[in-house]
């Protein structure tokens, strides 16, 4: 690690030890716990001073900050975020010249006695202001637009799939080149204004270059929810809700590409529609997203929600010290190309966990595409079905989605009485087993659906039915695995996501280049053949990793090294 990560990394133990424990002393601990106390003490009594100034009731949560570890975890958790911010440590913007003057003849003031007590943090572990104490209907209405945001994405990431063909007719190009607008789905940035604006460019437009590349802007400003949603569904939710929470995200991400086949066949089958309004329905529906979006969401990052109430605070006491840790960061260019840009790429290519990890969950979300050119073979070409009839097929896949999502939230209660009995310190090789399964799954749906769907007299419901085997196994390889990536690098979980997150948008955009070359060159038998051979192949990545981990990770740069399960008899320290 250089310089700037184990600056991250030292911030990260000093201000969650519990997470990322460290031989210490008896008296260090105590040391560090009377510190905590004593700063929360004084964050309380300035409180208690603003707030009767406003005439505001105040409870004291003082003995309620000492009772629940939650509540100092947040604070442990915002603090660690803001000394690993970009643009917190601005070394590269040190300046030698010589301050200006104050102005109009004044001195300049002292430091702000005691900066930490006009700090604003929560008031508790039950702040109603923090994101996971919001009322559960309110939470559970902002994950059901949030998931239909994600849904519109990628739906409209496969939508295009069913006029590819009257795309390339009506420019004069093969099916590969109108295929690109397909594939081109780099994510990068923002905005569903902008993703429904770019979806009407691509329904008006006149020649090929545009339709390419509007296609291309769509895909990046779509790509905002694909990256920010389960991060917003994270601050909502808690530990015991939130995988549940990122399951019906993941659910979203993978299903809406397989609800837009059928729906884009039906409307290029219409004569009165054409492949354009394949793009008008995107845009609607973007745009509604844009619109729920803008009225009801809310800002759930906690250190921003801490920026909110600072500012209100400031403007209700003129008291303007107050401030947020937040406030304090500043971007820097120069932290931004090392934290986001090189250290993904490193880890990528030094961590055998996150690089084969990625190969595997590569592959899979490859074929997720891939099977967009597979079943129009299958059943339109082989069957003779038509564009709209033919995707109904996907259903089989969706609903073996269905059956993984149903499978992990049933092992949530098992997970969580590991956790507790763990004193809340997760072992990332608990999140394998899922991906062991779908691994094995997978591969047998790739088998089954190359030998049931090469010939038309084999009833179309055998290749169908491969798609329970293969959904479920797409849908559970990808989530306990990018959980397992999560709790295995911790700190360092976001640049192994960006890591991840490169190979597999790699994946989706060439998968359906090859796809149909491959098919008609060897075969369905063949192609299934192939490609289940590889992910059997992959199968003992999980396998080894649920046995080898712990010691892969103990040799790590970056993976934390998480204490040992405590000895039978042994009690907890917040017990």
């Amino acid at each position: 690690m250089d310089i700037v990560d184990r600056d991250l990394e030292k911030a990260e133990r000093d201000a969650s030890p519990s997470r990322f424990p460290v031989a210490k002393t008896e008296d260090d601990q105590l040391r560090r716990a009377e510190t905590v106390s004593s700063g929360t003490s004084s964050s309380s009594s300035a409180s208690s001073v603003i707030r009767e100034e406003m005439r505001m009731s105040r409870v004291n949560t003082q003995r309620d900050l000492e009772r629940h570890p939650t509540a100092l975890s947040r604070i442990e958790t915002q603090r660690s975020q803001h000394s690993g911010t970009v643009g917190r440590s601005l070394k590269s913007r040190e300046s030698r010249k010589p301050l200006p003057g104050f102005g109009a003849g004044k001195p300049y003031p002292p430091p702000l006695p005691g900066q930490e007590e006009y700090v604003v943090e929560f008031d508790g572990p039950d702040d109603p202001l923090h994101p996971q104490n919001w009322p559960m209907k309110k939470k559970v209405l902002l994950g059901v637009i949030l998931g239909y945001t994600t849904l519109v994405s990628a739906f409209a990431s496969s939508i295009f799939s069913a006029a590819t063909i009257q795309v390339a007719a009506a420019f004069g190009v093969s099916t590969e080149v109108g295929l690109l607008g397909l594939s081109l789905k780099l994510p990068l940035l923002i905005a569903m204004f902008g993703f429904s604006v770019f979806q009407i460019a691509v329904a008006v437009g006149k020649d090929l270059q545009t339709v390419l590349i509007c296609r291309f802007f769509g895909g990046v400003f779509g790509s905002c929810p694909l990256a920010v949603v389960a991060a917003i569904f994270s601050d909502m939710f808690g530990n015991r809700t939130r995988g549940l929470a990122i399951t019906v995200f993941s659910m979203t991400v993978f299903t809406g590409p397989l609800f837009a086949p059928f729906i884009g066949g039906f409307i290029i089958m219409n004569p009165s529609l054409g492949w354009r309004w394949t793009e008008y329905l995107v845009a609607i529906m973007g745009f509604l997203a844009f619109g729920l979006d803008l009225i009801f969401l809310q800002e759930t990052y906690p250190p921003v929600v801490l920026v909110e109430k600072a500012a209100e605070l400031r403007r209700r006491t003129s008291n303007w010290g107050i401030h947020a840790k937040q406030e304090e960061i500043e971007v820097d260019f120069r932290e931004l190309v090392t934290k986001n840009f090189s250290r993904p790429l490193r880890i990528l290519v030094t961590e055998p966990i996150v690089l084969l990890l990625s190969i595997y969950m590569a592959f899979i979300y490859g074929l997720l595409y891939l099977f967009l050119t597979a079943y129009p073979i299958v059943f339109q070409r082989i069957h003779g079905m038509n564009p709209g009839v033919g995707g109904l097929p996907y259903f089989g896949m969706v609903l073996g989605m269905i059956l993984a999502g149903v499978y992990i939230a049933a092992t949530q209660p098992a997970y969580n009485r590991k956790l507790e009995a763990n004193n809340g310190i997760p072992v990332p090789e608990w999140r394998l087993p899922p991906v062991i399964i779908g691994g094995v799954a997978f591969a047998l749906g790739l088998f089954w659906f190359g030998w049931s769907g090469y010939r038309s007299d084999i009833h179309w419901i055998a290749p169908t039915l491969s798609g329970l085997f293969t959904g479920f196994g797409l849908l559970a390889i990808f989530l306990q695995a990018l959980n397992y990536l999560v709790d295995a690098y911790l700190m360092f979980a976001a640049s192994a996501i960006a890591a991840n997150t490169f190979l597999r948008s790699i994946a989706g955009a060439v998968f359906p280049l090859f796809s149909m070359y491959m098919f008609d060159a060897i075969g369905v038998n063949w192609s299934g053949t192939l490609l289940g051979c590889v992910a059997a192949l992959l199968v003992p990545i999980p396998i080894v990793f649920y046995r080898y981990g712990h010691k892969i990770r103990e040799k790590s740069k970056f993976a934390p090294i998480l204490p040992k399960p405590p000895a039978a008899g042994e009690t907890s320290s917040e017990d």
